[in-house]
């Protein structure tokens, strides 16, 4: 699968190797869908914005109509891994639910769940936290940049666990595949790492998951910086157009009144037409010679105008789930029940590797 990458980003051993995963996950999903398992999960701090949109939504969508078995993590627990106020769960979790349904994923066909309604995942991370040390945790920049993000100066226990926390999420329904963005991959190799140290300690049990990678490996902000709900940088999915376009007119861009693609030196300009690209199917370099001397106002208009058009269909959708609360609750339970038969069945199989089942 082709990885366009905006900005100037190190590419190393790990990266390329998690490219040449993704792209057999690619073949595997055009021709034996039925072997793919995939999990991804959002965090109920806020609301969706674009950035998960291009970045995993899409491709969840992509796996479901393959075929693919589908599990979708709604992380209520991971909210208290970096905030001291977690505002209204409840309200997001269902914002969220609501989100991903819009965007086309079928409870019909995919599991949609919480953290906190199953207790047999999280108790999981125990002996997962044998088979890491305090040191490979301090080393997980994705841990470094959540807590430079919110803040933090002393890390706490639950957010330099957090990436054996999500090893549980993905390993307890045994998926073998998680749709992430290139800032996610140090979690996914954290995973396989746990995955691989259990099976050997304790015997075959997991799977070593592989990441899907989207083409919109690092989608910026609207000031230039990684597009994060916290700081406020976002395109969010349930805006309408005019706040859309409001929004998008004070997107940062340069000095520079010709358009080029360029994502080293414009990384700005690069961010924008790549989102063009994403919502309209044409290569950004082809987006960005049909701009020419157009400037940033014209770059900034096609990009509302793609971007309203690629999100109606999903703010209609949005609007009919939001008047059925009902049918939104009953998706939730529904999707609550599955995850624990599943995770019980696994703590079960798990105990029973390390000799700790006693009837």
């Amino acid at each position: 699968m082709a990885t366009r990458v905006v900005g100037s980003l190190p590419v190393s051993d790990s990266y390329r190797a998690s490219v040449a995963r993704s792209a057999e996950v690619e073949a595997v999903l055009a021709t034996t869908p039925e072997k793919l398992r995939m999990l991804t999960g959002d965090r109920p701090t806020g609301a969706l914005h674009i950035g998960h949109y291009f970045a995993s939504m899409k491709n969840r969508v992509k796996l479901q109509q393959a075929g693919v078995e589908l599990w979708q993590l709604i992380a209520d627990y991971q909210v208290i891994t970096d905030r001291e106020v977690i505002g209204d769960v409840q309200g997001n979790v269902r914002n969220l639910l609501i989100d991903n349904i819009a965007a086309g994923l079928d409870p019909q066909r995919a599991t949609i769940f919480t953290h906190s309604a199953v207790p047999a995942l999280n108790q999981l991370m125990l002996p997962f936290l044998s088979l890491v040390s305090v040191a490979e945790l301090q080393r997980n920049p994705t841990v470094k940049d959540e807590a430079a993000t919110a803040g933090i100066k002393a890390i706490g226990g639950l957010l330099l666990t957090y990436p054996v926390h999500q090893a549980a999420d993905i390993l307890f329904c045994k998926a073998n595949v998680v749709p992430v963005g290139r800032d996610q991959l140090p979690h996914i190799e954290q995973t396989r790492v746990i995955a691989r140290r259990f099976n050997e300690r304790y015997g075959q049990t997991f799977p070593e998951p592989d990441a899907l990678l989207s083409p919109a490996t690092l989608i910026l902000g609207t000031d230039g910086t990684k597009m994060s709900k916290s700081k406020g940088n976002v395109v969010e999915l349930r805006m309408t157009a005019d706040e859309t376009a409001k929004k998008l007119k004070g997107a940062k861009t340069d000095s520079d009144r010709h358009i080029t693609w360029d994502p080293d030196g414009r990384p700005e300009v690069a961010n924008l037409l790549l989102l063009i690209s994403l919502c309209e199917g044409v290569p950004p370099e082809q987006v960005a010679e049909e701009i020419g001397d157009g400037g940033g106002g014209m770059l900034k208009k096609r990009l509302t105008d793609a971007l309203n058009t690629e999100l109606a269909p999903l703010r209609a959708r949005r609007a009919e789930l939001e008047g059925d609360p009902a049918y939104i609750a009953e998706v939730l339970r529904r999707g609550n029940e599955r995850a624990n038969e599943v995770a019980e069945a696994t703590l079960t199989e798990v105990r029973e590797r390390m000799g700790m089942l006693y009837s």
